[in-house]
This record gives C-alpha cells, structure tokens and sequence, in this order.
C-alpha cells in the first residue's frame, strides 16, 4: 500500500477506467513502452499507481474516474488554482504547516501538473503573503514561518518524485545568484525538472555564480538553470555571469534563466538558451530537451496481491 493509503499497483483494467480509455490500449501503451509495466511471476501486468498518474497528469489524454487513483480526492480537485492559492495562503498566514501539506499533496495527486501548481498556486499565495507584510498586515516573523512551511511541503514533495525517478537521468544543475535570499523559486525549479525526468541539483539561494560555473564545469550537466529575484549589483552580476554561459556554452550546456530581476536592460545584456516569467516554460523546455525515456520496467511488484 502507498502511504495515502491506496494500492500502489494498478491492474491493467484499473489504469483503463482511469484513465478513460479500453483495456486494449493500456495494454498496447505498455507494449510500445508509453506506460511502465511490472509483470508478476503469473505474467500478469501490474502497473504503479504514481506511473499512471505521471501519464494523466501530461494532459493530453482523457480521464476516467480519478477514484481509482486518488482515493477520496474529489473530481475537481486540485483544478480550481484560485481556490487552491487561498486556501494556501490562509494555512502558511496561519501556521498550519499539516494543512498546507495536504493542500499542495492533494492537488499534485489529483494531476495538477507541478508547473501549474508553482505558478498558479504556490506563486499567487507567496506573493500575498509578501504584499501583507510590506503593508505592515503581517509581521516579517509571518513571511518567514509561511516560506518555510511552503518548502516543507515542497520537500515532502519532492521525496515522492525521487523515489520514483528513472535511472541515467540527465543532470541539471541551478541556483539563485549571491545575494538573493529566495529559497523556493529554486526548489520549484528542482521539482518541475525532477517531474519531467531530470537529475536535478539545486544549490539553493545566495550562490556566487563563480561556483555555479565550477559546479557546472564538474558536473557537466545539460541543462543549468538561474533563478534571480534580486540582483544586489547589476554590474557584478552581468560580470560573472557571462563567465558562466561561457563555461555553459563551450560545453554544450543549455541555458534556462527566469525571475523578476531578470528583466529589462540586465536580461537584455544576457546570453542564454530559454527563458520564461513562470515554470510552464521551463517544463515544456525541459521536456523538449529530454523526452521522458519509452522503456517498461520489468519486475515482480512488492505486493501480488494488488
């Protein structure tokens, strides 16, 4: 069993009503390696309850009844990001950091993809609670408990991505620059690159970008992503980071920027590959560069009686 309590194998008829389509097509699915399949020591086709969610969650196919998959998760749950976003900002506001969880768990279960919930959900929240305390409605002591109950959400989160990651997974390295003290456009960026199948190694907030270019030179990923919120000095930063697409681009590296320090005349003197105001681009990039691999996994599952 999962730890929401539901079965974590599917039966090939289950993913079907799911996902609203015949058994026939589940099975063919699996067969061309679409939807990864775990065959029990009968031949049976089991298949994880996390991996059919991940297909639905793409949305580009129907879906069937989401009992299946989410348990008691309602139809329309997780959809209504504006509902979603208040209710957020009225747990991290009051220091429930348990429904907070739930709230950001319960809207991934339901195929929210993490981009949307980043940009629609987490994002909108955030920025009232930052627009609370600059008009002396909350206390700084607020924003900082909200933020980092929001990141413990996001790390619960980001538990359950690895434990279902794909091996030989291209690496993507990202931070924020020295002195941006911003912890979870960066942590964002390290979920939606982990859902979309990347190694993702984030050095958080306040990093030199001198050492994001040694990290990159030693790690020799294929994508490296920057997320600045503030720049404390435009000529300083301008400065290491051409230093930094240098390194990115001799060895082939791609390049992801984003962030509201980033516009104007500072991006305009920037090199890069892609950039985008919110994390929908930077999935759909991240996709691009790296389609999810069409491989089964074979493998009698831990529990044959599902």
């Amino acid at each position: 069993m999962g730890t929401s309590g539901q079965p974590e194998y599917l039966s090939t008829a289950d993913a079907a009503e799911a996902l609203a389509v015949s058994v026939s097509t589940v099975k063919r699915w699996v067969d061309e390696g679409i939807l990864p399949a775990h065959l029990t020591a009968g031949g049976h086709r089991k298949l994880l309850r996390s991996e059919v969610l991940a297909l639905a969650r793409q949305g580009n196919m129907p879906r069937g009844e989401p009992a299946v998959l989410e348990g008691t998760i309602r139809r329309t749950a997780g959809k209504d990001t504006a509902a979603l976003s208040t209710s957020l900002l009225a747990a991290l506001v009051g220091g429930k950091g348990s429904v907070a969880s739930s709230i950001v768990r319960r809207a991934y279960d339901s195929g929210l993809p993490i981009e949307t919930l980043a940009d629609q959900v987490i994002a909108p929240a955030m920025a009232h609670v930052g627009h609370q305390w600059e008009t002396a409605r909350l206390d700084v002591w607020h924003e900082h408990r909200g933020t980092q109950l929001c990141a413990t959400a996001l790390y619960d989160l980001k538990r359950e991505l690895e434990s279902r990651a794909e091996r030989n997974r291209p690496v993507a390295v990202g931070a924020a620059p020295e002195g941006d003290p911003y912890t979870l456009p960066t942590l964002l960026a390290q979920l939606v690159l982990l859902d979309a199948g990347w190694e993702a190694v984030n050095l958080g907030p306040n990093t030199p970008l001198a050492s994001l270019t040694k990290a990159v030179r030693e790690l020799r990923p294929r994508l490296v992503w920057l997320s600045a919120s503030y720049i404390r000095s435009a000529e300083e930063f301008l400065g290491a980071y051409c230093d930094l697409y240098r390194v990115a681009e001799l060895q082939g590296v791609a390049v992801a920027i984003g962030g509201q320090a980033l516009g104007g005349p500072i991006r305009a003197s920037m090199g890069y590959t892609t950039h985008g105001d919110g994390l929908s681009h930077l999935a759909a990039f991240a996709r691009t560069l790296h389609p999810r691999p069409k491989r089964p996994r074979r493998g009698r599952p831990r529990n044959d009686s599902q």
